[in-house]
């Protein structure tokens, strides 16, 4: 049984994987580790995968990264103590998942939904060390992060996938934007791509993204 700082739902890579990921996934607001654990099925089987739960409680099986508002013109104020709290548990989530998994920061892909992509793309931003890469649904880049990110040269190496819903109500495509565009400055590989949904994994989505993380792990036994 894995010892962590904050809660997880755990499903061990396959049995005889030679050389096993880590794939660890966070959930968007007011939802919990149930939700993208649901994904297992589909995650490669080479991979540990790892459901994080946010510290925040909003209600009955209802968490939070972070709580924020949103003004009229649009513009969202977020709690930077909980953010910078919650980022600080995850990075010493994924550093003891790692360590006590034997898994090294080359094969570990930190992932998630909305606010949980909110909190992997801060992650490989500031920490890079700790991860390979990032697996991003429908998110958006704080810019109170912005001025804590590593140098350039320490992303160099590093993967992104971003994706987004050209239909997303609840984070515009536009915040999709700005994270390609700010990703494309830095020294990492990015995929992005854009599905025709709200703010949902798209089918393909899905699909495509997996694809993505097998590419990771055939990549690295060549």
């Amino acid at each position: 049984m894995l010892k962590l700082p904050l809660n997880a739902l755990y499903r061990p890579a396959q049995v005889g994987a030679q050389q096993p990921w880590l794939l660890v996934l966070m959930h968007g607001v007011g939802s919990n580790a149930q939700d993208l654990f649901g994904l297992s099925d589909a995650v490669p089987p080479q991979f540990h995968v790892l459901s994080l739960q946010a510290p925040h409680p909003m209600g009955p099986n209802a968490f939070a990264w972070f709580m924020f508002s949103v003004a009229a013109d649009g513009t969202r104020q977020i709690d930077e103590s909980q953010e910078q709290h919650s980022r600080a548990l995850v990075a010493q989530t994924v550093a003891a998942a790692s360590d006590q998994l034997g898994i090294p920061a080359e094969r570990v892909i930190v992932g998630g939904f909305s606010q949980g992509g909110i909190m992997s793309l801060s992650l490989l931003l500031t920490q890079p060390a700790l991860v390979h890469g990032i697996c991003v649904w429908h998110s958006r880049l704080l810019p109170e992060v912005l001025p804590l990110q590593a140098p350039a040269t320490a992303l160099q190496g590093r993967h992104a996938w971003i994706s987004h819903g050209t239909q997303d109500q609840v984070i515009p495509l536009a915040s999709a934007h700005a994270i390609r565009n700010h990703l494309q400055t830095l020294p990492l590989e990015l995929r992005y791509r854009e599905y025709p949904c709200q703010h949902t994994i798209h089918p393909q989505e899905l699909q495509d993204s997996m694809q993505w993380l097998a590419q990771r792990v055939s990549a690295s036994e060549k």
